[in-house]
């Protein structure tokens, strides 16, 4: 076992923290663009926000099958398979002026980034200590914000200042150069980490026992409706800012995903949370913060828009790492298959959202964005409700049957 501290740690650590980076800037490189992109192509914000559906929607459908193949090949295999992909399909974009075709490069980006998600942390539990793995995940986990933040300002400066095609020719540049320092630096596993062929039929009974179990089913769908409001209201606002009155160019409205950074602080607040209240309490807390920082959000001063997306990051980001947290603690076994699934549901909620939220924009302005979000934090709330009412009675359950 790899211990903390140890050189083979930091080399891991590094390794992986690298290409978790290059994963999410790849997967939120085009959501600054899509303005510019639906001008160029002549299309509504409806059909251009398919570049970005595309590869959250292929991610998450291709996440299960990636962690199964990493179960007959090897956990190394998969990751690096994944990290040479993605120069290879951002290149291949570059080929065509289609945008069918690019949506399609698109959706093929997210099945190769789906090796790397559903894998690198089933590497680190298998190969780190105890000890190493909490420290470990911590880098992880700031680097995948990390990532989609500098994925997203890279996107929207380099298409600013030049185009779009060159700001994704740079990331496939970028991802190549990466992908080979991880193959070089990245250790082989232990040898008592075997490969593993279980088989298939054993992994759907494991699937649908678990969404069966409304104690860990309801919190997926927590992180996903939670997901879909947060991310897609800031590809909303993308396109509220481009617009008139802001009017703003791409590489500075592309500004705003910086206040990701009040997320990446109040993931890191869950463990004090938890130490003192009910994790699904904070799920909820989570989402009311949202609520606010969406209505603070609505004002027209740029300073007020951005404190209110600062509390939509922070709340979002909480109530995000607690459900997480939940599924994987609730799972009494196969937790990799459970957490997978909920990275299942955080993504394709994700993309399903914004189809429904940019056309609230593109018929009714802010306006009918912040009913439409509105209603889902209806359902978030409602789930919150369900998943405490569920566990107090399976508590209160349990105690009659004890006496």
């Amino acid at each position: 076992m790899i211990e903390f501290r140890s050189k083979a740690y930091y080399k891991v650590s590094a390794a992986l923290a690298f290409g978790s980076f290059l994963v999410f800037c790849n997967l939120y490189l085009f959501q600054p663009m899509l303005p510019v992109l639906a001008d160029h192509f002549a299309v509504s914000a409806t059909h251009i926000n398919w570049l970005l559906a595309a590869g959250t929607l292929t991610l998450a459908l291709m996440l299960l099958p990636w962690a199964f193949a990493s179960e007959r090949i090897g956990r190394r295999k998969v990751l690096l398979i994944s990290l040479f992909l993605l120069p290879a399909i951002g290149l291949t974009s570059l080929l065509t002026d289609s945008l069918l075709l690019l949506i399609i490069s698109r959706a093929l980006m997210g099945m190769a980034l789906a090796g790397f998600t559903a894998v690198a942390v089933a590497y680190m539990a298998e190969e780190f200590s105890a000890k190493a793995f909490s420290h470990g995940i911590g880098a992880y986990i700031s680097a995948n914000s990390l990532g989609g933040i500098s994925g997203r300002l890279f996107g929207g400066m380099l298409t600013d200042y030049f185009d779009w095609q060159t700001a994704v020719a740079c990331m496939a540049l970028l991802s190549l150069i990466g992908a080979v320092v991880v193959a070089w630096v990245l250790p082989q596993p232990n040898q008592q980490n075997t490969v593993q062929s279980s088989p298939l039929s054993q992994y759907h009974h494991i699937i649908i026992e678990h969404l069966k179990n409304k104690k860990i089913y309801f919190a997926m769908l927590i992180g996903g409706v939670n997901f879909a409001i947060f991310i897609n209201l800031y590809t909303v606002t993308g396109f509220r800012l481009v617009s008139e009155p802001y009017a703003m160019p791409v590489s500075i409205a592309a500004m705003i995903f910086l206040c990701y950074l009040s997320g990446t602080v109040s993931s890191r607040l869950v463990g004090i949370w938890c130490q003192r209240f009910s994790p699904i309490t904070g799920m909820l807390a989570g989402a009311i913060m949202g609520l606010l920082g969406m209505l603070v959000a609505s004002n027209d001063s740029l300073v007020v828009i951005f404190i209110g997306l600062n509390l939509l990051s922070f709340g979002a980001f909480f109530t995000h790492s607690l459900a997480y947290g939940w599924v994987s603690q609730q799972a009494k076994k196969s937790k990799a298959t459970a957490t997978a699934l909920y990275l299942v549901h955080y993504y394709v909620c994700g993309s399903l959202g914004g189809f429904y939220l940019i056309y609230c924009w593109q018929h009714g302005g802010w306006t009918q964005v912040m009913i439409g979000a509105g209603l889902l934090y209806a359902v978030v709330f409602w789930l919150c409700w369900r998943l405490g009412h569920y566990v107090h009675d399976k508590k209160e359950h349990t105690l009659q049957a004890a006496q």
